[in-house]
């Protein structure tokens, strides 16, 4: 009977230690990270009438603990096609809206073509979920064919869709995760705006330009709603083509966010307060932590987006509109 009560005693002990080194894990520091991956290579010259400026933009937002592992991952993919004719002229609306294939789902219509019955979204999800718990080097290390399709038997049950590049933004995500102020236990969000409206049409003497302009964040929130950190992004790619319909763009061009620009961009020269576009971005993201998402429509910017309160315009001058809304629509969906 003694040995049987030691050893209850002992189980409750062993389940009260590893119950405690969970809580504590979940409330360890954790990196949060943001990586993006754009191709433009399936843009098209005018063919029947109509050309295509493709921009394929896949997103992964990632936390990561003290070992390089990933605790919460969320993938989603922003595809653009602005279409053009053989005059040069943009035929797509300038003001249309772009839904991201998460925010699409069933809508993308991947389902009826998959083998395994499964829409882009689940998939993506399928794949975050299973990079949990993984390092760079063992994303790295996953199977997959010439075509970049998984092929080991614990994925492709769920994943069939090509990954190479949801491999290689998970990896800059890793790659790119700071301290940031978000703990192993918060709910983590990333979202996507995308507009076209600086595209323009080609001229007799000029390319014309199809510019997909999306502005990426990740966020993490407490029990309560409120951000714990955030990482801003943006990539402004550009397929030119000619008043023929042509594409003159090398579609095998490694294209870079702003982030990853930095200097490069270029803003710092023209900024009031010398500070270039990540710099900027940086800023604000660390000025939303501490907030709720409803609480960022109530910060002050101009008609034409600009912030206007002296908290916020010492370190960002550039236009906010998008980043209020992407910040927003990242802790909609955090989980």
């Amino acid at each position: 009977m003694k040995r049987i009560l030691a050893l209850a005693a002992a189980t409750i002990l062993a389940a009260t230690f590893v119950s405690g080194c969970k809580k504590e894990d979940s409330q360890a520091d954790v990196k949060t990270g943001l990586g993006v991956v754009t191709t433009i290579s399936k843009s098209t010259d005018v063919k029947e009438g109509t050309g295509v400026a493709q921009v394929d933009s896949v997103a992964a937002a990632v936390t990561v603990d003290k070992d390089g592992r990933i605790v919460k991952c969320v993938i989603d993919s922003a595809q653009t096609r602005i279409n053009f004719d053989a005059t040069g002229k943009i035929t797509t609306p300038l003001d249309t809206g772009f839904k991201t294939k998460n925010e699409l789902g069933a809508e993308y219509g991947m389902k009826k073509a998959s083998g395994i019955g499964k829409e882009w979204n689940e998939q993506a999800a399928a794949f975050a979920k299973y990079v949990e718990g993984k390092t760079a080097n063992e994303i790295a290390a996953i199977a997959v064919d010439e075509s970049k399709h998984p092929t080991g038997a614990d994925l492709t049950a769920s994943v069939t869709m090509s990954v190479g590049d949801h491999i290689e933004a998970v990896k800059k995500a890793i790659d790119n995760a700071k301290n940031l102020g978000a703990k192993g236990s918060d709910k983590l969000g990333l979202g996507i705006v995308t507009t076209i409206g600086n595209s323009k049409d080609a001229s007799g003497t000029e390319n014309g330009v199809a510019q997909a302009y999306s502005t990426y964040a990740v966020t993490t929130a407490d029990k309560d709603g409120k951000i714990t950190s955030s990482v801003i992004d943006a990539s402004q790619t550009n397929v030119n083509f000619d008043a023929t319909g042509k594409i003159k763009s090398d579609l095998n061009a490694v294209q870079k966010t702003k982030n990853e620009l930095g200097d490069a961009y270029n803003m710092k020269k023209v900024s009031g307060i010398g500070k270039e576009w990540n710099e900027q971005a940086a800023a604000f993201a660390k000025y939303v932590v501490g907030k709720k998402a409803g609480e960022l429509d109530s910060i002050a910017v101009d008609d034409s987006g600009h912030p206007t309160g002296s908290d916020l315009k010492s370190s960002v001058t550039v236009a906010i509109g998008d980043f209020i809304n992407v910040v927003k629509k990242a802790a909609a969906g955090a989980k």
